[in-house]
């Protein structure tokens, strides 16, 4: 009896136990909130949200059908699916809905908004996203830079009082450092007397479109979600299309290095760099109209580098987050490309790849115009050098010593490894040419171009005082001048470098001009003084590398990455803009002080690594070692990876946030941006040191058995007649 009673107590309480859990879901039911989109399913924010547990959704094809079911408790977003052409089509009859149906909404790209004059869409130029109100609680913070890739938005004619974001052209790396100029454009704003948020650009896009950074961007989409749907607490987990290949602390595979120097290689291929048979008389055809970039296209025929190379994957993204090809040719990017398949067919085992490094290096000394007209001929002063270009004439008549010197080094590399002499006249006629043209302190200053040449004279360069505190400039000279001595025994070589050298390291580093940054000047050096030591490892020249290293490394994170450093600003031929009005008007720095954690990966970290590589083995120095073993695995975790992006994928970046772990930076520079993918300074630089070091061999003693010395005397005697 007591039993039976006992039983039916239990399925009693069972009984108001689920009555009572139906009775507070009946209750969350009526109260849970909907999110109502107009829009696509295939939309950024939309793919989004659907992996979101705790988010109900529904989408409709117009918002006439979406007004027709929403409930007060829902709320309303508004995509826009014809971005940048078509706004979205808005009347004041949808407004009004929206406002007696008291529900909170976003809407973007909208051809109406009620009291507010809007003019047409305008594609931005420089302007970047900024916020200007403290709406998203602090990420991003007021002040703070957005991009916002192949921004367009619609012109706002009327006052907006206190809009959330602007457009505008403001200097800085992530912060508008000298606040907001006279003219913006709200792009973000509250609609006034109402809960309806309104953008003037497309925000939904921001996956495809690689709106960066990517951390602020998603907070963004949070925080207008959460106010959309204030009951909730929406985290968003987002699937971007651009990553590192491997995050900051994962552990690296052990087959890394391997797999880095294959993707390096080959994104040469998937970026469509190498110049086709079937495409040459269409580029020439651009160059005529100075068209000097077009939209990369995966259906693009892939050369074996018989007619040259591509500069470069630009720094522009548009809507669509694709990046456009620079067209131009030029010399010490193809033999800084053509040292990248050498290298990496060594370290691969893939002897196809030395192919396209002697079609590459053929083109340009013998079948090309480099080597042709004022190049080629004997009695003009400029004969011998290796033009910038040869696109067009512009790049053509430019002899930068820097450029020479780098087309040189690859060079030597490349034919170290393919063990052949074809190249060795062109290139030690190439190093006479530019020891001539140096003046009797060392240095040959930035660049002479051939109506310099015209009218002066060699011998005029040769005998000139001058002295440019530039290692960016003069640093790769005397690397190669000490790398000549090496070979040729002639002293020509050695005294010139050594001067150089030592006048430089005399004023280190307060009088140095530096270009986009001082950190760059100071990775320059590090090569030819780690040579320096290679000729004559004398105490005082190990201390001046040392001197030069030993600063540089205090620039490395224990992650690995170098950070930029700027130094006095009036010494900088490139440095931050000093005010909005100079934002994007010129070649830049990636930063805007000092401490912006971001490494340079075009003027900076590359020959960082290429002189520290050259050091270890010149010092034989444990802690070098260890310094050039963290910037290696760094460079292999920050390469690019992309499914969506072809163009991209195995690339290196030009700008990279070490702090955020994303490729980020001040996109002011007006040639080289944040994005830019170099195929010579950077890919090529790269992927050929990785090389090396899985070879666990220096250039110095690869390059060791070099049979320079053989055309040496009749080149010296022709060039050099007194």
């Amino acid at each position: 009896m007591n039993s039976k009673i006992l039983n039916i107590k239990r399925i009693a309480v069972v009984i108001w136990l689920f009555s009572l859990v139906f009775h507070f879901d009946c209750i969350d039911a009526r109260n849970k909130s909907t999110l109502y989109v107009v829009g696509s399913e295939t939309n950024d924010i939309v793919k989004t949200l659907r992996s979101q547990k705790n988010v109900s959704m529904s989408v409709f094809p117009t918002i006439d059908r979406a007004l027709s079911k929403i409930s007060k408790n829902d709320a309303l977003l508004v995509l826009s699916n014809q971005y940048p052409q078509k706004q979205v089509e808005l009347n004041q009859k949808i407004y009004q809905q929206i406002v007696n149906k008291k529900i909170r909404a976003f809407i973007e790209f909208p051809s109406f908004v009620p009291g507010v004059s809007l003019g047409k869409i305008q594609a931005a130029q420089k302007e970047r996203a900024v916020v200007c109100s403290n709406f998203f609680n602090g990420i991003p913070d007021s002040l703070g830079i957005l991009s916002v890739n192949g921004l367009h938005y619609v012109n706002v004619m009327s006052t907006i009082k206190h809009p959330f974001m602007v457009a505008a052209k403001v200097a800085g790396f992530d912060t508008a450092i000298y606040g907001l100029p006279t003219k913006t454009i709200p792009v973000l704003f509250q609609l006034d007397a109402s809960r309806i948020l309104i953008s003037t650009t497309n925000f939904s896009n921001f996956i495809t479109g690689r709106y960066a950074p990517q951390r602020e961007w998603k907070a963004i989409w949070e925080k207008i979600i959460n106010y959309l749907l204030p009951r909730l607490q929406v985290r968003l987990n987002c699937r971007y299309t651009v990553s590192t290949s491997y995050s900051k602390n994962e552990k690296l595979p052990s087959d890394y290095l391997t797999k880095s120097i294959q993707r390096g290689v080959n994104w040469y291929n998937k970026a469509r760099l190498l110049i086709s048979a079937s495409d040459v008389d269409t580029i020439k055809k651009m160059m005529k109209v100075e068209i000097e970039r077009r939209p990369w296209n995966k259906n693009q025929p892939v050369g074996d580098g018989s007619n040259g190379l591509f500069e470069c994957i630009f720094s522009e993204i548009d809507e669509k987050g694709n990046q456009p090809v620079g067209l131009i040719t030029r010399g010490d990017c193809v033999s800084e490309t053509a040292m990248a398949f050498a290298a990496s067919g060594m370290a691969l085992h893939n002897e196809d790849y030395y192919n396209i490094t002697r079609n590459l290096l053929d083109f340009y000394l013998y079948h090309s115009i480099a080597s042709k007209n004022e190049y080629g001929d004997p009695n003009h002063s400029a004969y011998g050098l290796i033009p910038w270009g040869i696109s067009n004439y512009p790049w053509y008549r430019a002899s930068y010593g820097d450029d020479n010197a780098r087309f040189f080094l690859a060079a030597i590399v490349s034919s170290a490894i393919l063990k052949t002499d074809r190249w060795n006249k062109p290139l030690m006629k190439s190093l006479l040419a530019l020891w001539r043209t140096t003046g009797k302190n060392g240095f040959r200053g930035e660049r002479i171009d051939l109506p310099d040449f015209a009218k002066n004279g060699w011998k005029y360069y040769h005998q000139r005082d001058i002295i440019n505190l530039s290692p960016h400039f003069e640093a790769y000279l005397w690397a190669c001048y000490l790398w000549a001595y090496d070979k040729t025994g002639d002293k020509i070589f050695l005294y010139t470098a050594e001067k150089g050298l030592k006048t430089m390291m005399a004023h280190y580093t307060d009088d140095w001009e530096w270009t986009n940054g001082l950190a760059q000047e100071r990775a320059r050096m590090i090569l030819p003084l780690s040579w320096l030591v290679r000729v004559n490892p004398s105490e005082d020249n190990k201390k001046m590398l040392l001197r030069v290293v030993d600063d540089f490394l205090k620039l490395q994170d224990s992650c690995g990455a170098i950070m930029e450093e700027l130094g006095k600003i009036e010494k900088g031929k490139f440095p931050p803009p000093q005010s909005n009005e100079a934002y994007g008007t010129s070649e830049a720095s990636l930063i805007s002080k000092n401490g912006e954690k971001v490494s340079d990966l075009l003027y900076t970290t590359n020959f960082a690594f290429l002189g520290l590589h050259e050091a270890s083995y010149a010092l034989n120095d444990p802690r070098i070692k260890d310094a050039v073993s963290k910037l290696e695995k760094f460079l292999c975790r920050i390469q690019v990876k992309s499914a969506q992006h072809p163009e991209i994928d195995g690339g290196w970046m030009r700008s990279f946030d070490f702090n955020r772990f994303e490729h980020w930076g001040s996109n002011s520079d007006s040639g080289w941006g944040a994005w830019v993918i170099e195929s010579g300074w950077t890919q090529g630089w790269i992927t050929s040191i990785l090389s090396l070091r899985k070879m666990n061999m220096s250039i110095w003693d690869l390059t060791h058995s070099s049979t320079v010395n053989q055309c040496y005397p009749g080149l010296k005697a022709e060039m050099l007649p007194q």
